[in-house]
């Protein structure tokens, strides 16, 4: 069952210098790119800002080492802020890691399992409404530090945060206003050009550190809210917890390992597009599991793959995962030489960053395009959204999948029919076989479940004239039990009223159900054929009145 094989392993096999060499210049780009966000990333989820560095350079690690894909880079991200946020606020940060742990060991146990595939059944309206929406809370928690507002415990949920924010405004802080207007325009407005060569946050991270040394007194910095930024790397530690809470924690993690599945296997998939390469999603989940296994015992965070470093990572010219094992020793040797410094970074420009990613993590173009779409899918979309920033990520996604399943189920019943017809020929093209008034046939279509069994029902009727029964379901997809017995007792009915039946076209799951269920022997295998071709010899044999067997085309 289990396939153990990291992407890097094979592409070390016939590793060059020349590949070595763009994945140098990648990983360094990257690793730039990376320490600003995992200090930001971290401090918007409520820890200290070197968690957010040692998970970078963990994670980093493990999921470029033991990964699936070649491109993608893991490491602490927005996706994570309002969920990881929320589990510290009411659990406590060793509750945050075992939890964290739990979701890695779903995340291991789903790609040992070969499931990495499902997740991509999650339907696009509900990844778009639960990212959009964990964009726009991103957003509203780094209102305090855009406003230098006194907001000692932020709260987690919407409608607290709104609440603390309306009681402090009066009470804005106009320098550290200023320095995050400014800062904002610097992001938006540094050329695309130039941010391949040098990015944008870093270079903010560095204008305003220096800036601070002429700035006014008042304005937030690392080293003012968290103290002294220690040069070195933790050891591992296990955490002391509560095993009464244990179950608990079970919803928490499962939002995390699926968070962390839907953000790498969607990251895999772009990047799939990009590069024309071909992921292993089951491997990801294994790498994206140990990752979040190992990391939370050095202190570290949840993580996954990040969108905006693996685009940078491809734009650079990386290679194979080594360009992202580079990218986590950079970030390392930030965190044991230069992290000390970070204690003069202020808190506004940190707040520009995590809300300019925020901006980019929205995808706009899928409201103004909702009049393209049903109604339902529309409802699915806004519900998710509106339930991630009013409630949770889970009860959004909860109800987003329901819905996703609502109308699936819709457009699954619109799709089945019954068709009785008077010409076995499929299409325009086979020669016309028009039936005696002996003989009528019935073709199925779509998927035949529980949700058409009214249907079905209603259009599974034959003429009292009718000697002989033929059912045609060479394009049934997919039946159910709950439509296999109506059908089965269907055909019982049709046998009871001394009619022939003759069915063709099962497919093999359908097949395998009327023999699982014994109403193959039942209804008696001489009754069952494969073509359209067997089924009107069998039908001529058996109606007297059936006798143009030489006009039908094969199937």
């Amino acid at each position: 069952m289990l396939s153990f094989q990291p992407r890097l392993v094979s592409e070390l096999a016939d590793y060059s210098f020349e590949k070595f060499r763009s994945d140098l210049l990648a990983g360094i780009t990257v690793g730039i790119i990376a320490i600003p966000l995992a200090m930001a990333f971290a401090i918007a989820s409520g820890v200290s800002p070197e968690q957010g560095l040692i998970t970078a350079v963990i994670a980093g690690f493990v999921i470029a080492a033991f990964g699936g894909t070649r491109l993608c880079v893991g490491g602490p991200t927005g996706a994570f802020i309002v969920v990881l946020y929320a589990i510290n606020a009411r659990y406590g940060f060793a509750n945050l890691v075992i939890c964290t742990m739990m979701a890695g060991a779903i995340l291991v146990a789903l790609g040992a399992f070969k499931l990495g595939g499902l997740i991509r059944f999650i339907p696009n309206s509900v990844v778009i409404g639960f990212t959009n929406g964990i964009a726009v809370l991103i957003a509203l928690s780094q209102v305090k530090d855009l406003l230098g507002l006194p907001i000692a415990n932020m709260p987690a949920e919407f409608f607290g945060i709104v609440r603390v924010i309306a009681e402090t405004l009066r009470e804005l802080h106009w320098p550290s206003f200023a320095m995050a207007a400014a800062a904002l325009a610097f992001l938006f407005i540094w050329p695309k050009r130039w941010a391949r060569l040098v990015p944008a946050p870093f270079v903010l991270i560095v204008l305003a550190t220096s800036f601070m040394q002429f700035a006014p007194s008042g304005i937030a910095t690392i080293g003012s809210r968290f103290g002294e930024i220690s040069a070195s790397f933790p050891s591992p530690a296990w955490p002391d917890f509560d095993l009464s809470r244990l179950g608990a924690l079970i919803p928490p993690a499962i939002a995390i390992a699926l968070l962390a599945a839907i953000e790498s296997l969607l990251c895999a998939v772009v990047t799939d597009k990009q590069t024309r390469d071909h992921s292993d999603p089951n491997q990801e989940l294994i790498g994206q599991g140990l990752a979040n296994l190992i990391t939370p015992l050095f202190g570290g965070l949840a993580a996954t793959s990040a969108m905006a470093r693996t685009s940078a990572n491809v734009r650079n010219g990386a290679q194979t995962p080594m360009a992202a094992v580079i990218h986590a020793g950079i970030v390392l040797v930030f965190l044991l030489v230069a992290a000390p410094l970070a204690k003069h970074v202020p808190f506004p420009a940190l707040a520009a960053i995590l809300v300019w990613t925020a901006y980019g993590m929205m995808d706009w173009r899928a409201f103004s395009e909702m009049r393209r779409y049903t109604p339902l899918r529309n409802i699915t979309l806004v519900s998710t959204f509106v339930l991630t920033v009013l409630f949770s990520i889970t009860v959004a996604v909860e109800v987003g999948m329901l819905l996703a399943a609502i109308l699936l189920i819709k457009r699954l019943t619109e799709a089945a029919q019954v068709v009785a017809i008077t010409d076995l020929a499929k299409d325009a093209d086979a020669p016309s076989l028009p039936l005696p008034p002996s003989v009528a046939a019935l073709r199925l279509r779509g998927a035949l479940f529980f949700g058409v069994l009214d249907k079905l029902e209603s259009a599974l009727h034959v003429p009292s004239t009718a000697r002989v029964v033929v059912v045609d379901m060479l394009e049934v997809i997919y039946i159910d039990t709950n439509a296999a017995e109506l059908m089965q007792q269907f055909f019982r009915d049709q046998l009871a009223l001394d009619r022939e039946v003759i069915v063709f076209g099962l497919s093999p799951q359908a097949e395998s159900l009327f023999q699982r269920t014994g109403f193959a022997d039942e209804l008696g295998r001489d009754r069952i054929v494969s073509t359209r071709r067997q089924a009107l010899e069998l039908a001529t044999l058996r109606s007297p009145h059936y006798a143009q067997a030489e006009l039908f085309g094969a199937r």
